[in-house]
């Protein structure tokens, strides 16, 4: 499975013809989801899969020839990975609200499209729940995310926690002393990626709250 993050003018037709280029280079389109849209363009997630013996970098010659059409990023993703719906995860949390920030931990990967997901204590500046994938060990340096109780994206520099590269992270504070922090290699953490986490993990504490 390969997420290609591609920005394209927002004007009828545009979707269907990347859609279209992507064909055409063997790929085998899975979803589509709307990242983030402004004035003129629009940038769409594409989760795909491809042949063996068809190559990562056809779908950027593809998605290029195209006007006005950028590829931001292409990397690949495991086979059992899909796109879930932000009403999922709150369905997900609702049924289990004294699970919810944990939940919302779990599905963190599949929603946001991102590596990994981590519960922090802000307080204790502690790591409470981790998804699979995420950074293990009894002192991972939650500090270098930044101010845990402001929503906001940063970029790490290799060597971060032991043995991990360069990492791209969006961090939401929830109401109780706990935040959410996603990672992933890149692409960078979209405004809209963000709003949807703060919300998400608002709406976490409000359900938690709410046993």
């Amino acid at each position: 499975m390969y997420l290609v993050r591609v920005v394209l003018p927002d004007r009828p037709g545009t979707l269907g013809a990347v859609a279209t280029a992507l064909g055409h280079a063997q790929a085998d389109i899975n979803a589509v989801e709307i990242v983030e849209k402004g004035t003129g363009y629009v940038i769409d997630d594409f989760m795909l899969t491809l042949p063996a013996d068809a190559r990562p970098d056809q779908l950027v010659t593809a998605c290029t020839a195209l006007p006005d059409v950028e590829v931001l990023w292409v990397s690949f993703y495991p086979e059992n990975w899909g796109l879930h719906a932000d009403l999922d995860v709150l369905d997900a949390m609702a049924e289990s609200p004294e699970r919810a920030e944990v939940l919302l931990t779990d599905k963190a990967p599949s929603t946001f499209h991102c590596s990994w997901a981590l519960l922090v204590d802000r307080e204790r500046g502690m790591v409470l729940h981790r998804s699979a994938l995420a950074p293990i060990g009894t002192q991972v340096p939650v500090g270098v995310f930044g101010d845990l109780a402001t929503a906001h994206v940063a970029e790490l520099p290799a060597g971060w926690h032991d043995g991990w590269g360069e990492a791209a992270v969006a961090v939401a504070p929830c109401r109780s002393a706990h935040s959410i922090v996603i990672g992933r290699p890149g692409p960078e953490f979209r405004k809209a990626e963000l709003a949807r986490l703060r919300h998400l993990a608002l709406m976490a504490s409000e359900h938690e709250h709410a046993v």
